[in-house]
């Protein structure tokens, strides 16, 4: 084909672990033209990632890449890291699913947009500085003049993953790999994110390689699919017939997976357990003896919220809309306004040497596993790193056998426990965060987009998981998430939030199916739109 952008042959990937040699990919070939959006869909660990960082030349440094992968008459998988530099950056540009571990924390969002654009383009500091502007006005970004001078932690992580495709955007590549580019965002933002790259897509003759786990979006942009299983491709063709007619078993359970079930109410007398009452949060950004008086935003207004044993509530919004914010809230990780209280104790006013005893009772899984999980730790370390603060006098031994509970109970094998975090698929690397969150068996749990990385299949699996282990051990879960589906599944009361504030509350049935506010049925429509 005369505009082929991207092929790839006989493709293999290992990795060499202390358990032996991993292959990640098995001969995989596939292929994309200018203009076309091709997906690659699978399982957690089934070897999409994999396939694309080999391409890239950003495999870990225990890995390995071998056949061929032609860009323009180039094998990529064959070439200098110079050579390769010419390239990626600017005709191949990637955007990673875990934003957090690929902007420096060091530096301002615009510095990290403008080096590259400087770089790339071979032009001045202030051209590329109103091409930054723009692009982070394409992506959403809101005040973007003003967020070039914001850090990543001051952003949430939707607002991160937007700089992340702003920043993959900004040199007209010839070809987007965008592994997961979505994930992390709310649903109505991710209908405008997916709008704007189709857009960008047709004005510039772009290819695209979708990795998702996320079929609703592989319907709506993709016009071919590979399905991966265990490192190979089991099925491909063009997604109209894929979806209409999937001729292989395993992409027949892809498209049957939703999470399932619904979780039967608490009862409204069941004892409080977490409790906050008029909470405000303000965040301080700017400010200095150069840029004047600071800008105080409200990220928490005037929020209450109850949270009952055995109950699990579900906060859904937009990316911004105070979620994250309001959980760090209550489990005093940040400072706050307003009255809080665990078990019928107010915590408001302590410090933190007076919260560190009542930790072990309310855990948290974060967004961003890899974020969180520490590269020079093993997952076995990892999920008894609490038990070392938590109960210090158990064994070595002990731990060990805690660690494998806890990692059959995610359904991860625990003979994998001396891997480290990179040797992991993102959804392994989530289930290893919440193993380490369970495996002090707390009382309440801030669940902070705990299935975003996962396929559906595992989302199932998982829900299934938080259900079964809420029912055996009385736990109480705050459930973040952007995806109503698995919301559904896991919540029995749904708070809504908007710009800080709480606009609707209730039941599962009320709020989704029968919202009453006009920002409630945007969700919906964006969460359910074909």
């Amino acid at each position: 084909m005369a505009d082929m952008l991207l092929e790839l042959k006989d493709v293999r990937v290992r990795f060499d672990t202390i358990d032996g040699t991993v292959n990640a990919v098995n001969g995989v070939g596939l292929h994309v033209a200018a203009g076309e959006t091709v997906a690659i869909v699978g399982e957690s660990g089934s070897g999409k990632s994999q396939l694309m960082m080999a391409t890239m030349g950003l495999l870990a440094s225990n890995g390995h890449a071998s056949g061929t992968a032609d860009y323009r008459g180039t094998n990529l998988l064959n070439i200098s890291k110079g050579e390769l530099n010419t390239i990626r950056g600017r005709k191949i540009t990637m955007i990673f699913q875990e934003p957090m571990t690929s902007l420096d924390p060091l530096f301002t969002i615009g510095a990290q947009l403008i080096e590259p654009i400087m770089h790339h383009q071979k032009i001045g500091a202030a051209e590329a500085h109103v091409r930054a502007v723009a692009m982070l006005k394409l992506v959403s970004i809101p005040e973007p003049e003003r967020r070039m001078g914001s850090y990543p932690h001051e952003m949430s992580g939707g607002q991160r993953q937007r700089v992340m495709i702003a920043m993959a955007l900004a040199n007209d590549p010839d070809l987007l790999i965008a592994d997961e580019p979505t994930t992390a965002l709310d649903v109505t933002i991710q209908a405008e994110i997916l709008e704007l790259m189709a857009s960008l897509q047709k004005r510039l003759g772009m290819g695209m390689i979708f990795i998702t786990h996320d079929l609703n979006i592989v319907r709506r942009i993709a016009h071919r699919v590979y399905v991966m299983r265990q490192g190979e491709v089991v099925e491909e063709g063009e997604t109209k017939a894929l979806f209409a007619n999937p001729k292989h078993e395993y992409t027949r359970a892809l498209l049957a997976s939703e999470p399932t079930g619904r979780k039967a109410p608490v009862s409204p007398n069941a004892p409080k357990i977490l409790d906050g009452t008029d909470l405000r949060v303000n965040f301080k950004i700017g400010g200095g003896f150069l840029s004047g008086e600071p800008i105080v935003l409200r990220a928490v207004d005037r929020v209450s919220l109850t949270l009952r044993r055995g109950q699990t509530v579900g906060i859904v919004g937009e990316s911004g809309s105070g979620k994250s914010t309001i959980a760090r809230a209550l489990l005093r990780l940040i400072p706050s306004e307003g009255a809080i209280s665990f078990e019928g104790r107010s915590i408001a006013g302590l410090d933190r040497h007076q919260m560190r005893p009542l930790r072990r009772q309310l855990q948290i899984v974060l967004q961003d596993p890899f974020g969180s999980l520490s590269p020079r730790m093993t997952a076995g370390h990892i999920v008894t790193e609490g038990l070392l603060v938590h109960e210090p006098s158990i064994s070595r031994q002990q731990r060990d056998r805690r660690a494998a509970q806890a990692l059959e109970e995610v359904q991860l094998d625990p003979n994998l426990r001396n891997r480290y975090p990179h040797e992991f698929s993102g959804g392994q690397r989530q289930r290893i965060a919440i193993a380490r969150a369970i495996i002090l068996k707390p009382k309440v749990v801030v669940l902070d987009e705990p299935t975003s990385a996962l396929d559906r299949q595992v989302q199932k699996q998982i829900v299934d998981l938080l259900r079964d282990l809420q029912t055996a051990n009385d736990l109480s879960y705050l459930f973040i998430s952007h995806d109503l589906a698995v919301v559904r599944a896991m919540a029995d009361h749904i708070i809504v939030m908007k710009d800080g504030r709480m606009v609707e509350q209730g039941s599962p049935d009320e709020v989704l199916d029968n919202p009453r506010e006009d920002y409630t049925r945007k969700l919906m429509k964006a969460a359910f739109a074909e």
